[in-house]
């Protein structure tokens, strides 16, 4: 469990604690820096072994965000490599894209770098992580990525319609994916302020029998992609599972990743009448 401070003004964090633990973050072997804590969980630095900085934003128990402070092309969790394999799938160019859920935005980061001139805004309630990450991660500057302090059900309504290419899901609060941003309310929402053509994929943290994924799929309505790693999928553990509906993954391999298509989708994924 997480320590958090009981104070209701959190304190500003510095690095008043080193730790020499090592520990493997993606592809890297990293060493720990502990910045500090505020009311809302831990917050890391990693610094990599092979001279890369990675910036580890961790909150309720979750490690929420990973960026490569010197390379933000190198997504380090697997499932953010995933969405950007998705991105990477989509008509070149720059994008206009609405991330729900920021935490240190490896993804807005992502598309800036590798799509210039892309305008992306960010919804991100937490404002202490926003405050924060500013100061320790700070975004590029001219990134074209506006971050808004609203959360996604709020701050998605005064977004014009049939304006977006893309709209990423990928929040968490108690490490849970909030009830609201899959409910009926906020997908009749994301529909209406895509594109016609537009992408949404989803992150939602789940396991056998899928309940989470399932309710997702029913509302989302159209032909989507499932994608999970092998052990999430067989029941061992829970897992990332994303949803997506517009675009593919790719083609990663069965051993990293599974990805359902088409009546595959449902044929695994369907909700299943209660006995």
């Amino acid at each position: 469990m997480l320590s958090r401070c009981p104070s209701a003004a959190p304190p500003r964090l510095s690095p008043s604690s080193v730790s020499d633990q090592r520990r493997h973050v993606g592809q890297f072997v990293a060493v720990q820096v502990q910045l500090g804590y505020s009311q809302f969980g831990r917050i890391q630095r990693y610094s990599a072994a092979v001279s890369d900085r990675i910036y580890i934003l961790e909150l309720d128990g979750m490690e929420q965000s990973a960026v490569d402070l010197d390379d933000p092309t190198n997504l380090v969790f697997d499932y953010v490599r995933r969405i950007g394999d998705l991105i990477d799938r989509m008509p070149p160019g720059p994008l206009r894209v609405l991330h729900v859920g920021g935490a240190a935005m490896s993804l807005p980061r992502y598309v800036a770098a590798t799509r210039p001139r892309s305008a992306q805004i960010v919804l991100e309630p937490n404002e202490i992580v926003i405050a924060q990450v500013r100061v320790e991660a700070p975004l590029p500057r001219r990134s074209g990525i506006k971050v808004r302090p609203i959360d996604g059900l709020a701050g998605i309504r005064p977004i014009r319609d049939g304006c977006q290419d893309l709209v990423i899901l990928d929040a968490f609060a108690n490490a849970e994916v909030p009830d609201e941003l899959t409910s009926a309310e906020f997908l009749q929402d994301v529909q209406r302020v895509l594109r016609p053509g537009g992408v949404f994929v989803a992150n939602v943290v789940d396991h056998s029998p899928f309940e989470r994924v399932r309710a997702l799929l029913a509302l989302v309505g159209r032909s989507v992609v499932v994608g999970l790693e092998p052990s999430t999928l067989k029941g061992r553990r829970a897992g990332n599972v994303l949803v997506a509906s517009g675009v593919g993954f790719g083609s990663p391999s069965p051993l990293e990743y599974r990805v359902f298509t088409g009546r595959a989708v449902t044929d695994r994924f369907a909700s299943r009448p209660r006995r």
